[in-house]
């Protein structure tokens, strides 16, 4: 059997692909896979803000409907890419063990903390949950907005003379660069990942229960149950994937805790809530709507 895997163009998600490629092969003894290169509209805009470029889902549509017109078997995302509501036919029905949720600053001068850095140190990231999170720890610090793939920016943020760039430690881990930049990660508690960080979103067509059994072994029930609260939050926040708003589920055994916060013109907003095993998902669209509440009150 040969299992046709979609994929985005760029080092980081052909990296990714890859390595699910060759988990199923492991599997799945007599697996063969093919990855089949993709672009979306993120890839080909690079000139405009993700905030701006008209909806959801830009680096994951094209994917999609390749995945259910029957051209891909199987598509490989970052997760924090996909939006929350999927298209009908497609599901998600394994979750892959999550590499590090945190966000990473590469500092260019070896700074090791936020405190280290220099007063009105230039920071490149064109997240805008990255931006209102950094700037509420350090409002002296500028944000230089800054697309493209990791090596780009790196470049970029470097070539312009930038203090540093603030990237995802799961996309530094996976292209095994982490060895090669100064800096330090900050915690999920004091900058909150997107929902999902550093988890691969694995989407078949719901009706393909070959290519679902061949994905099975590859499923991890902690990663899940964070997957389940994070996408939760998400989805009922109203906000797209790429909105001001982070939450970060942490487990400690049968209970969890989930923080999320959403950005508004009168600053941020941050609730936590807490639960047991099974209540992942209800606890996020609590969460959610508990801060909206809050907001709409004040």
């Amino acid at each position: 059997m040969k299992l046709l895997i979609g994929s985005r163009g760029s080092k980081l998600a052909l990296t990714q692909t890859e390595q699910v490629a060759a988990a199923l092969r492991d599997a799945n003894p007599g697996l063969a896979t093919e990855i089949i290169v993709i672009k979306t509209q993120g890839d080909l805009i690079l000139d405009k803000p993700l905030n701006e470029m008209g909806g959801k889902g830009v680096f994951v549509r094209e994917i999609e409907q390749a995945l259910l017109a029957g051209e891909i078997d199987l598509a490989v995302h970052s997760l924090k890419d996909l939006p929350a509501e999927q298209p009908p036919g497609l599901i998600l029905p394994v979750t892959p063990r999550r590499e590090d949720p945190r966000d990473f600053l590469v500092c260019f001068g070896g700074e090791k903390s936020l405190a280290d850095l220099a007063p009105g140190s230039v920071i490149a990231t064109g997240s805008l949950r990255r931006i209102g999170q950094l700037q509420a720890l350090r409002p002296d610090i500028t944000c230089a907005p800054m697309r493209g793939n990791v090596e780009t920016r790196l470049r970029k943020a470097r070539e312009q003379g930038l203090q540093g760039v603030m990237l995802a430690a799961a996309g530094l881990n996976r292209l095994g660069l982490m060895a090669e930049v100064d800096g330090f990660a900050l915690a999920p508690q004091e900058m909150l990942p997107a929902p999902a960080q550093g988890i691969l979103g694995l989407e078949t067509r719901a009706d393909d229960k070959k290519t679902q059994k061949l994905l099975l072994p590859l499923h991890d029930e902690a990663s899940h149950r964070q997957m389940l609260a994070e996408r939760a939050f998400l989805k009922f926040s109203g906000g797209g994937c790429h909105a001001p708003m982070g939450a970060y589920c942490e487990i400690n055994g049968e209970a969890f805790t989930l923080c999320g916060f959403f950005q508004t013109d009168r600053g941020l907003h941050r609730r936590s809530i807490s639960g047991r095993r099974g209540e992942e998902a209800a606890a996020g669209e609590r969460l959610a709507r508990d801060i909206k509440e809050m907001i709409a009150n004040e």
